[in-house]
């Protein structure tokens, strides 16, 4: 089964004014295709943070295969 990396960005604003963009969270995920693995992150994102709905902690959802050759 493929393994998926998924990270859950937000954007903010710094000291210094300017957007920055941060991860929240990084999970890896095993999954059939790469729209489940987004959806089983986002469940498991929520449960890690107590959390209703993904949104409310991540703008995003940045996500790749996480399969490397050995």
């Amino acid at each position: 089964m493929p393994r998926y990396v998924i990270h859950f960005m937000k954007n903010v604003l710094g000291d210094n004014g300017r957007q920055a963009e941060v991860c929240q969270r990084t999970l890896e995920i095993d999954a059939s295709s790469e729209g489940q693995a987004t959806e089983l992150a986002k469940r498991r994102f929520c449960e890690l943070g107590a959390l209703r709905e993904w949104s409310l902690r991540a703008d995003r959802i940045q996500i790749q295969g996480g399969d490397f050759p050995s």
